[in-house]
């Protein structure tokens, strides 16, 4: 496995966390991430830098970008947050189908979105993430 993208929609607030969060746990692989209807241009949510920093890892240079095909083509897996998103990304790319999962798979659970939310929304999602995370990571180092 060599590269990983994950999409949310603003690529704001989840996708840049989950981002983050894989690329500590794999640095061997790239991890980049993109928003279905990205924020373009704009900064990772302070809460979410903030939650990334109490976990030590610094993503103030994060700035949102739309998803493309390229960037799905070359991704070996694609990850999201909900089945709504995974079909949205098929329907957009159907050569990537096969490919694209979401990030909850292993703990059934979507990854509610924490936009405009409390912290606690934010908190709530991120441990969704490292959940599903958790799951992932023995299943791409095998194939690594």
């Amino acid at each position: 496995m060599n590269s990983i993208v994950v999409l949310c929609e603003g690529n704001i607030c989840r996708s840049p966390m989950a981002e983050a969060l894989l690329a500590k746990a794999l640095p061997e692989v790239q991890v980049r991430s993109a928003g279905l209807g990205a924020l373009i241009g704009r900064p990772a949510d302070d809460t979410a830098v903030k939650l990334m920093q109490e976990e030590g890892i610094d993503i103030r240079s994060h700035r949102a970008v739309q998803v493309t095909r390229d960037l799905c083509m070359a991704a070996d897996v694609v990850f999201v947050m909900d089945d709504e998103q995974r079909a949205r990304v098929e329907g957009f790319y159907p050569q990537v189908r096969g490919r694209v999962f979401r990030i909850g798979r292993f703990i059934n659970q979507d990854v509610p979105d924490p936009y405009r939310q409390p912290e606690a929304a934010f908190r709530s999602s991120l441990a969704v993430l490292k959940a599903g995370i958790a799951e992932w990571l023995p299943r791409i180092r095998q194939i690594q």
